[in-house]
């Protein structure tokens, strides 16, 4: 199997998108005429990533034809079991780290990216708030892999499901708010957010 030293982007689609009534990631980006997800897919490699789609990728088969599909692990444990997914996968590659976003973020550009890139930080996660008080951030976060997995099978046996609670167990440091973060934070759950 072919090692891997670049970093993985991790497209969370598995949401059920109640409240949009409509899988999220193939809404189209404003002025580009492209789906959600299509456009991820192509900001990322522009940034030097290579891809996977975590959760239910079904709808999605055509827009990302040959990148990775990984179910949760294990399933039904939320977002927290397709982080894990991703994490092994990344272990398995020999991914350094893992950027997380959501198939519900149309903002997201390749420049964004490259800051979750930046090889300066050194905590197990790297992730934005929008104030001190505010909740991290974790679908635009950077995760390095080793520690974060360690910590995360214990979390998972001992019941947790939120990100929230996973980041109370880590070292998190925040990510700069730069114009390019800001911009890529916006996601989309219902329909008044389109266009918005």
């Amino acid at each position: 199997r072919r090692m891997s030293t670049r970093p993985l982007l991790a497209h969370f689609v598995g949401g059920k998108s109640r409240r949009m009534g409509t899988p999220k990631g193939l809404l189209q980006v404003p002025g580009s005429g492209q789906p959600i997800v299509e456009a991820l897919c192509v900001e990322g490699r522009r940034a030097g990533f290579e891809l996977a789609l975590v959760g239910d990728a079904t709808p999605y088969a055509a827009l990302a034809q040959g990148v990775p599909r990984l179910p949760d692990d294990p399933p039904g444990a939320g977002p927290l079991g397709g982080l894990r997914a991703v994490l092994r996968f990344a272990e398995a590659n020999a991914h350094p780290f893992v950027v997380a976003t959501a198939c519900d973020m149309p903002q997201v550009s390749s420049a964004a990216l490259k800051q979750l890139a930046d090889p300066t930080s050194t905590e197990a996660v790297l992730a934005p708030r929008r104030d001190p008080n505010a909740p991290w951030e974790p679908m635009l976060a950077r995760y390095e892999v080793t520690r974060v997995l360690d910590v995360l099978d214990t979390a998972l046996s001992d019941g947790l499901r939120s990100f929230q609670r996973l980041f109370e167990r880590l070292d998190v440091q925040p990510l700069e708010l730069t114009p390019e973060i800001e911009l890529a934070l916006a996601d989309w759950d219902t329909p008044a957010d389109v266009g918005a």
